[in-house]
Protein backbone atom coordinates (compact mmCIF):
# COMPACT_ATOMS: atom_id res chain seq x y z
CA UNK A 1 0.00 0.00 0.00
CA UNK A 2 2.81 2.42 0.88
CA UNK A 3 4.42 1.66 -2.50
CA UNK A 4 1.21 2.48 -4.38
CA UNK A 5 0.70 5.68 -2.41
CA UNK A 6 4.33 6.62 -3.08
CA UNK A 7 3.86 6.11 -6.83
CA UNK A 8 0.71 8.22 -6.79
CA UNK A 9 2.38 10.91 -4.65
CA UNK A 10 5.36 11.13 -7.02
CA UNK A 11 3.09 11.30 -10.07
CA UNK A 12 1.12 14.12 -8.40
CA UNK A 13 4.38 15.96 -7.66
CA UNK A 14 5.34 15.68 -11.32
CA UNK A 15 1.93 17.09 -12.23
CA UNK A 16 2.50 20.00 -9.84
CA UNK A 17 5.90 20.63 -11.46
CA UNK A 18 4.31 20.78 -14.90
CA UNK A 19 1.51 23.00 -13.59
CA UNK A 20 4.02 25.42 -12.08
CA UNK A 21 6.04 25.44 -15.31
CA UNK A 22 2.97 26.59 -17.21
CA UNK A 23 2.15 29.03 -14.40
CA UNK A 24 5.57 30.59 -14.98
CA UNK A 25 4.64 31.32 -18.60
CA UNK A 26 1.15 32.53 -17.69
CA UNK A 27 2.14 34.83 -14.82
CA UNK A 28 4.85 36.59 -16.84
CA UNK A 29 2.57 36.91 -19.87
CA UNK A 30 -0.17 38.50 -17.78
CA UNK A 31 2.34 40.77 -16.01
CA UNK A 32 3.65 42.08 -19.35
CA UNK A 33 0.19 42.83 -20.76
CA UNK A 34 -0.37 39.78 -22.98
CA UNK A 35 -3.64 37.87 -23.12
CA UNK A 36 -3.67 34.30 -21.82
CA UNK A 37 -6.64 32.56 -23.38
CA UNK A 38 -6.35 29.13 -21.76
CA UNK A 39 -4.37 27.40 -19.03
CA UNK A 40 -4.77 23.61 -18.99
CA UNK A 41 -3.09 20.71 -17.25
CA UNK A 42 -3.09 17.54 -19.35
CA UNK A 43 -4.07 16.80 -22.94
CA UNK A 44 -6.93 15.08 -24.70
CA UNK A 45 -10.60 15.21 -23.63
CA UNK A 46 -11.56 17.95 -21.20
CA UNK A 47 -12.61 16.82 -17.72
CA UNK A 48 -13.68 20.22 -16.41
CA UNK A 49 -12.91 23.90 -16.81
CA UNK A 50 -13.87 27.31 -15.48
CA UNK A 51 -13.33 30.88 -16.58
CA UNK A 52 -11.84 33.68 -14.52
CA UNK A 53 -11.47 37.00 -16.22
CA UNK A 54 -10.26 36.53 -19.79
CA UNK A 55 -8.60 33.14 -19.10
CA UNK A 56 -10.15 29.65 -19.20
CA UNK A 57 -8.61 27.20 -16.70
CA UNK A 58 -9.08 23.46 -16.87
CA UNK A 59 -7.98 19.85 -16.53
CA UNK A 60 -7.76 17.29 -19.33
CA UNK A 61 -7.80 13.51 -19.20
CA UNK A 62 -4.22 12.62 -20.18
CA UNK A 63 -1.78 13.77 -17.46
CA UNK A 64 1.19 14.01 -19.80
CA UNK A 65 1.92 17.70 -19.71
CA UNK A 66 0.04 20.94 -19.99
CA UNK A 67 -0.17 24.13 -21.99
CA UNK A 68 -0.63 27.87 -21.69
CA UNK A 69 -2.36 29.41 -24.72
CA UNK A 70 -1.10 32.98 -25.14
CA UNK A 71 -2.75 35.02 -27.86
CA UNK A 72 -0.47 35.51 -30.86
CA UNK A 73 2.43 33.30 -29.79
CA UNK A 74 3.22 33.17 -33.51
CA UNK A 75 2.17 35.31 -36.45
CA UNK A 76 0.06 32.47 -37.87
CA UNK A 77 -2.31 32.49 -34.87
CA UNK A 78 -5.84 33.73 -35.51
CA UNK A 79 -6.54 36.77 -33.37
CA UNK A 80 -9.75 38.32 -32.10
CA UNK A 81 -10.04 42.11 -32.55
CA UNK A 82 -9.14 42.73 -28.90
CA UNK A 83 -6.03 40.54 -29.19
CA UNK A 84 -4.29 42.19 -32.13
CA UNK A 85 -2.26 44.76 -30.19
CA UNK A 86 -1.63 42.35 -27.31
CA UNK A 87 -0.36 39.53 -29.53
CA UNK A 88 2.80 38.01 -28.14
CA UNK A 89 4.72 38.12 -31.41
CA UNK A 90 4.22 41.90 -31.56
CA UNK A 91 5.71 42.55 -28.12
CA UNK A 92 9.23 43.71 -27.36
CA UNK A 93 11.94 41.07 -27.47
CA UNK A 94 12.61 41.19 -23.73
CA UNK A 95 8.94 40.58 -22.93
CA UNK A 96 8.74 37.56 -25.23
CA UNK A 97 11.95 36.13 -23.79
CA UNK A 98 10.71 36.72 -20.25
CA UNK A 99 7.56 34.72 -20.98
CA UNK A 100 9.52 31.83 -22.48
CA UNK A 101 12.06 31.77 -19.67
CA UNK A 102 9.28 32.06 -17.08
CA UNK A 103 8.36 28.38 -17.25
CA UNK A 104 11.96 27.20 -17.32
CA UNK A 105 12.87 29.41 -14.37
CA UNK A 106 9.94 27.98 -12.40
CA UNK A 107 11.39 24.47 -12.75
CA UNK A 108 14.81 25.67 -11.61
CA UNK A 109 13.35 27.54 -8.63
CA UNK A 110 11.28 24.52 -7.64
CA UNK A 111 14.36 22.30 -7.91
CA UNK A 112 16.34 24.66 -5.66
CA UNK A 113 13.53 24.69 -3.08
CA UNK A 114 13.55 20.89 -3.07
CA UNK A 115 17.34 20.82 -2.63
CA UNK A 116 17.05 23.31 0.22
CA UNK A 117 14.40 21.09 1.82
CA UNK A 118 16.72 18.12 1.39
CA UNK A 119 19.58 20.03 3.04
CA UNK A 120 17.50 20.92 6.09
CA UNK A 121 15.70 17.60 6.44
CA UNK A 122 18.35 15.00 5.64
CA UNK A 123 21.56 16.83 4.73
CA UNK A 124 23.24 16.95 1.32
CA UNK A 125 25.57 14.27 -0.06
CA UNK A 126 29.24 14.79 0.71
CA UNK A 127 30.67 14.98 -2.80
CA UNK A 128 34.24 14.46 -1.58
CA UNK A 129 34.10 10.78 -2.56
CA UNK A 130 37.80 10.30 -1.80
CA UNK A 131 37.21 11.25 1.84
CA UNK A 132 33.91 9.38 2.12
CA UNK A 133 35.29 6.13 0.73
CA UNK A 134 38.67 6.27 2.46
CA UNK A 135 39.67 4.53 5.69
CA UNK A 136 40.43 7.86 7.38
CA UNK A 137 39.18 8.17 10.96
CA UNK A 138 36.79 11.10 11.33
CA UNK A 139 36.64 10.68 15.11
CA UNK A 140 36.38 8.13 17.91
CA UNK A 141 33.29 7.36 19.97
CA UNK A 142 31.75 4.94 22.44
CA UNK A 143 30.15 1.83 20.95
CA UNK A 144 26.38 2.36 21.07
CA UNK A 145 24.17 -0.74 20.63
CA UNK A 146 21.37 -0.57 18.08
CA UNK A 147 17.78 -1.68 18.64
CA UNK A 148 15.38 -3.40 16.26
CA UNK A 149 14.03 -0.05 15.06
CA UNK A 150 17.49 1.12 14.03
CA UNK A 151 17.90 3.56 16.90
CA UNK A 152 21.18 3.78 18.85
CA UNK A 153 21.00 3.55 22.64
CA UNK A 154 22.93 6.01 24.79
CA UNK A 155 26.55 5.21 25.68
CA UNK A 156 29.46 7.06 27.26
CA UNK A 157 33.22 6.91 27.46
CA UNK A 158 36.03 7.13 24.93
CA UNK A 159 35.28 3.82 23.28
CA UNK A 160 37.91 1.17 22.45
CA UNK A 161 39.56 3.12 19.61
CA UNK A 162 39.79 6.33 21.62
CA UNK A 163 41.18 4.49 24.64
CA UNK A 164 43.81 2.83 22.44
CA UNK A 165 45.02 6.19 21.12
CA UNK A 166 43.46 6.47 17.65
CA UNK A 167 43.00 10.08 16.60
CA UNK A 168 40.94 12.06 14.18
CA UNK A 169 42.74 12.03 10.80
CA UNK A 170 44.51 8.68 11.29
CA UNK A 171 44.35 6.52 8.17
CA UNK A 172 43.75 2.86 9.02
CA UNK A 173 45.96 0.93 6.65
CA UNK A 174 45.62 -2.59 8.10
CA UNK A 175 43.75 -4.69 10.70
CA UNK A 176 45.67 -7.70 12.06
CA UNK A 177 48.10 -7.21 9.20
CA UNK A 178 45.41 -7.34 6.49
CA UNK A 179 45.45 -4.16 4.31
CA UNK A 180 42.36 -1.92 4.40
CA UNK A 181 41.77 0.72 1.76
CA UNK A 182 38.19 1.72 2.62
CA UNK A 183 36.14 2.16 5.76
CA UNK A 184 33.93 -0.75 4.67
CA UNK A 185 36.99 -3.02 4.69
CA UNK A 186 37.85 -1.85 8.21
CA UNK A 187 34.36 -2.70 9.43
CA UNK A 188 34.41 -6.10 7.70
CA UNK A 189 37.81 -6.91 9.23
CA UNK A 190 36.65 -6.12 12.78
CA UNK A 191 33.03 -7.31 12.96
CA UNK A 192 33.92 -11.02 13.32
CA UNK A 193 36.85 -10.42 15.70
CA UNK A 194 36.78 -10.70 19.49
CA UNK A 195 39.41 -9.80 22.07
CA UNK A 196 42.26 -7.57 20.85
CA UNK A 197 43.10 -6.62 17.28
CA UNK A 198 46.14 -4.76 16.00
CA UNK A 199 45.25 -1.67 14.02
CA UNK A 200 47.93 -0.13 11.80
CA UNK A 201 47.50 3.56 11.07
CA UNK A 202 49.28 6.20 9.05
CA UNK A 203 49.58 9.36 11.14
CA UNK A 204 51.12 12.27 9.24
CA UNK A 205 53.40 9.87 7.34
CA UNK A 206 54.36 7.79 10.37
CA UNK A 207 53.18 4.15 10.59
CA UNK A 208 51.88 3.11 14.03
CA UNK A 209 50.48 -0.21 15.25
CA UNK A 210 47.98 0.05 18.09
CA UNK A 211 46.32 -2.79 20.05
CA UNK A 212 42.57 -2.18 20.28
CA UNK A 213 40.06 -4.12 22.38
CA UNK A 214 37.06 -5.23 20.31
CA UNK A 215 33.68 -4.63 21.97
CA UNK A 216 30.62 -6.75 21.23
CA UNK A 217 27.50 -4.83 20.29
CA UNK A 218 24.22 -5.18 18.37
CA UNK A 219 23.76 -4.01 14.79
CA UNK A 220 21.03 -4.37 12.16
CA UNK A 221 21.97 -6.48 9.13
CA UNK A 222 19.91 -7.31 6.01
CA UNK A 223 18.42 -10.80 6.06
CA UNK A 224 20.01 -12.97 3.40
CA UNK A 225 17.53 -14.03 0.72
CA UNK A 226 14.87 -11.98 2.51
CA UNK A 227 12.74 -9.08 1.39
CA UNK A 228 14.73 -5.97 0.36
CA UNK A 229 13.71 -4.15 3.56
CA UNK A 230 13.94 -7.12 5.99
CA UNK A 231 16.63 -6.80 8.65
CA UNK A 232 17.64 -8.56 11.87
CA UNK A 233 19.80 -7.76 14.90
CA UNK A 234 23.11 -9.56 15.15
CA UNK A 235 26.00 -9.49 17.58
CA UNK A 236 29.08 -7.99 15.98
CA UNK A 237 32.45 -6.55 16.93
CA UNK A 238 33.18 -2.81 16.91
CA UNK A 239 35.92 -0.47 18.12
CA UNK A 240 34.17 2.91 17.94
CA UNK A 241 35.71 4.74 15.01
CA UNK A 242 33.65 7.24 13.04
CA UNK A 243 33.87 7.48 9.28
CA UNK A 244 33.73 10.63 7.20
CA UNK A 245 30.08 11.57 6.90
CA UNK A 246 28.42 10.65 3.59
CA UNK A 247 26.03 13.56 4.14
CA UNK A 248 26.63 17.09 5.40
CA UNK A 249 24.19 18.73 7.83
CA UNK A 250 23.06 22.35 7.53
CA UNK A 251 21.15 24.98 9.46
CA UNK A 252 18.66 27.32 7.70
CA UNK A 253 21.40 29.86 6.85
CA UNK A 254 24.24 27.54 5.80
CA UNK A 255 21.73 25.49 3.78
CA UNK A 256 21.43 28.38 1.32
CA UNK A 257 25.09 28.16 0.28
CA UNK A 258 25.12 24.37 0.45
CA UNK A 259 22.00 24.16 -1.70
CA UNK A 260 23.44 26.61 -4.23
CA UNK A 261 26.61 24.52 -4.52
CA UNK A 262 24.69 21.28 -4.85
CA UNK A 263 22.34 22.92 -7.36
CA UNK A 264 25.32 23.78 -9.59
CA UNK A 265 26.50 20.17 -9.29
CA UNK A 266 23.09 18.76 -10.29
CA UNK A 267 22.85 21.27 -13.15
CA UNK A 268 26.17 20.04 -14.53
CA UNK A 269 25.07 16.40 -14.19
CA UNK A 270 21.80 17.24 -15.92
CA UNK A 271 23.47 18.94 -18.88
CA UNK A 272 25.79 15.96 -19.29
CA UNK A 273 22.81 13.59 -19.16
CA UNK A 274 21.05 15.54 -21.92
CA UNK A 275 24.21 15.49 -24.06
CA UNK A 276 24.44 11.72 -23.55
CA UNK A 277 20.79 11.01 -24.47
CA UNK A 278 21.43 9.95 -28.11
CA UNK A 279 24.12 7.50 -26.99
CA UNK A 280 21.66 5.75 -24.66
CA UNK A 281 19.33 4.55 -27.42
CA UNK A 282 21.33 1.36 -27.95
CA UNK A 283 21.42 0.57 -24.23
CA UNK A 284 17.66 1.09 -23.95
CA UNK A 285 17.02 -1.22 -26.90
CA UNK A 286 19.32 -3.85 -25.38
CA UNK A 287 17.40 -3.73 -22.09
CA UNK A 288 14.12 -4.27 -23.96
CA UNK A 289 15.43 -7.21 -25.99
CA UNK A 290 16.71 -9.21 -23.02
CA UNK A 291 19.92 -7.50 -21.98
CA UNK A 292 20.74 -6.01 -18.60
CA UNK A 293 19.31 -2.56 -17.86
CA UNK A 294 22.01 0.05 -17.50
CA UNK A 295 21.15 2.10 -14.38
CA UNK A 296 22.46 5.21 -16.18
CA UNK A 297 19.87 5.02 -18.95
CA UNK A 298 17.02 7.57 -19.03
CA UNK A 299 13.74 6.84 -17.28
CA UNK A 300 10.20 7.86 -18.16
CA UNK A 301 7.71 9.54 -15.86
CA UNK A 302 6.35 6.07 -15.12
CA UNK A 303 9.80 4.75 -14.22
CA UNK A 304 10.53 7.75 -12.02
CA UNK A 305 7.19 7.33 -10.24
CA UNK A 306 7.91 3.65 -9.57
CA UNK A 307 11.30 4.51 -8.05
CA UNK A 308 9.60 7.22 -6.01
CA UNK A 309 7.15 4.61 -4.74
CA UNK A 310 9.96 2.23 -3.85
CA UNK A 311 11.74 5.00 -1.94
CA UNK A 312 8.55 5.82 -0.04
CA UNK A 313 8.02 2.14 0.79
CA UNK A 314 11.47 2.03 2.40
CA UNK A 315 11.06 5.36 4.16
CA UNK A 316 13.84 6.89 2.03
CA UNK A 317 12.16 10.23 1.53
CA UNK A 318 15.50 11.88 0.85
CA UNK A 319 15.71 9.74 -2.32
CA UNK A 320 12.14 10.76 -3.20
CA UNK A 321 12.97 14.47 -2.85
CA UNK A 322 16.32 14.16 -4.66
CA UNK A 323 14.72 12.40 -7.62
CA UNK A 324 11.99 15.04 -7.83
CA UNK A 325 14.57 17.86 -7.71
CA UNK A 326 16.66 16.19 -10.43
CA UNK A 327 13.58 15.72 -12.60
CA UNK A 328 12.76 19.43 -12.34
CA UNK A 329 16.31 20.33 -13.35
CA UNK A 330 15.97 18.01 -16.33
CA UNK A 331 12.63 19.52 -17.38
CA UNK A 332 14.04 23.03 -17.19
CA UNK A 333 17.30 22.24 -18.97
CA UNK A 334 15.66 20.10 -21.66
CA UNK A 335 13.25 22.92 -22.49
CA UNK A 336 16.26 25.17 -23.17
CA UNK A 337 17.19 23.12 -26.25
CA UNK A 338 16.77 25.38 -29.31
CA UNK A 339 14.26 23.07 -30.96
CA UNK A 340 10.58 23.63 -31.69
CA UNK A 341 8.13 23.00 -30.11
CA UNK A 342 10.24 23.33 -26.94
CA UNK A 343 10.53 26.69 -25.19
CA UNK A 344 14.12 26.87 -26.37
CA UNK A 345 12.92 26.81 -29.97
CA UNK A 346 10.69 29.83 -29.39
CA UNK A 347 13.55 31.54 -27.55
CA UNK A 348 15.86 30.95 -30.52
CA UNK A 349 13.30 32.42 -32.94
CA UNK A 350 12.77 35.46 -30.70
CA UNK A 351 16.51 36.11 -30.38
CA UNK A 352 16.93 35.77 -34.14
CA UNK A 353 14.17 38.30 -34.79
CA UNK A 354 15.61 40.67 -32.18
CA UNK A 355 19.12 40.58 -33.69
CA UNK A 356 17.77 40.86 -37.23
CA UNK A 357 15.61 43.86 -36.35
CA UNK A 358 18.51 45.54 -34.55
CA UNK A 359 20.67 45.17 -37.67
CA UNK A 360 17.84 46.52 -39.86
CA UNK A 361 17.45 49.49 -37.51
CA UNK A 362 21.15 50.32 -37.84
CA UNK A 363 20.70 50.26 -41.60
CA UNK A 364 17.74 52.63 -41.36
CA UNK A 365 15.18 49.97 -42.17
CA UNK A 366 11.97 49.05 -40.37
CA UNK A 367 11.33 45.79 -38.57
CA UNK A 368 11.30 42.66 -40.67
CA UNK A 369 8.31 40.34 -40.96
CA UNK A 370 7.87 37.81 -38.14
CA UNK A 371 9.39 34.38 -38.76
CA UNK A 372 6.98 32.18 -40.70
CA UNK A 373 6.37 29.24 -38.36
CA UNK A 374 4.64 27.35 -41.16
CA UNK A 375 8.01 26.98 -42.89
CA UNK A 376 9.45 25.54 -39.65
CA UNK A 377 6.69 22.95 -39.25
CA UNK A 378 8.52 20.13 -41.10
CA UNK A 379 11.47 20.44 -38.70
CA UNK A 380 9.05 20.66 -35.76
CA UNK A 381 7.32 17.45 -36.85
CA UNK A 382 10.67 15.67 -37.07
CA UNK A 383 11.54 16.77 -33.51
CA UNK A 384 8.12 15.61 -32.26
CA UNK A 385 8.50 12.27 -34.05
CA UNK A 386 12.00 11.61 -32.68
CA UNK A 387 11.05 12.80 -29.20
CA UNK A 388 7.91 10.67 -29.17
CA UNK A 389 9.82 7.59 -30.32
CA UNK A 390 12.44 8.13 -27.61
CA UNK A 391 9.75 8.54 -24.94
CA UNK A 392 8.05 5.34 -26.11
CA UNK A 393 11.37 3.48 -26.05
CA UNK A 394 12.08 4.69 -22.52
CA UNK A 395 8.57 3.85 -21.31
CA UNK A 396 8.81 0.34 -22.78
CA UNK A 397 12.17 -0.22 -21.07
CA UNK A 398 10.69 0.94 -17.75
CA UNK A 399 7.84 -1.58 -18.12
CA UNK A 400 9.79 -4.54 -19.51
CA UNK A 401 13.08 -4.11 -17.64
CA UNK A 402 12.86 -1.33 -15.02
CA UNK A 403 15.92 0.13 -13.30
CA UNK A 404 16.52 -1.50 -9.91
CA UNK A 405 18.21 0.84 -7.46
CA UNK A 406 16.93 -1.02 -4.38
CA UNK A 407 18.18 -4.60 -4.11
Amino acid sequence: MVFVLGVIAFAICIGISIALHECGHMWVAKATGMKVRRYYIGFGPKIFSWRRGETEYGLKAIPAGGFCDIAGMTAVDELAPDEVERAMYKQKTWKRLAVMFGGIAMNFVLAFVLVYTLALGWGLPNRDTTAVNSSTVAGTQCVAPQDADGNFRPCDGLGPAGAAGLRNGDVITAVNGEPTDTFAEVVAAIQDERGTVTVTVDRAGESLTLPVEVQETQRLFPVENGAPVETELRTTGAIGVARTASTLDYDPVSAIGGSASYTVFIAGQTVQAIVDLPSKVGALWTSITGGERDPNTPISVVGASVIGGQAAERGLWEVFVTLLATLNFFLGAFNLLPLLPLDGGHIAVTIYEGIRNKIRSLRGLGKGAPVNYLKLMPVTYVVILIGGAFMLLTLTADIVNPIQIFR
